[in-house]
């Protein structure tokens, strides 16, 4: 499967977060009785605890950050920040004084 633009990956009705870096590259995902992996170009990009309840989100902080950092960047270059700089009077601010 091709890793979705939220970058998670549902698993037995539970989504596990996985490094952003691979969004829509083909993952593979590998689970047993305690643990979650997903792997992407022979790399790891995701490991994680097997959680047993329904429902739920399990997200790392490096996946999260990243993710953050990535739609950060997106939102500059779609919607550029424009800054004006005051540009200040010079005249008499020397008076040759020293």
């Amino acid at each position: 499967m091709r890793l979705p633009r939220d970058h998670y990956l549902r698993f037995d009705s539970n989504d596990y977060s996985v490094h952003p870096a691979v969004i829509g590259r083909r993952i593979q995902a590998r689970a047993d009785l305690d643990r979650l992996q997903v792997w992407c170009e022979g790399r790891l990009v995701a490991d994680h605890q097997r959680v047993w309840a329904r429902h739920q989100t399990v997200s790392e902080s490096d996946h999260l950050l990243a993710g953050r950092l990535l739609r950060r960047d997106r939102v500059e270059v779609l919607h550029p920040v424009q800054t004006e700089v005051e540009v200040r009077n010079l005249t008499g601010a020397d008076d040759g004084a020293a």
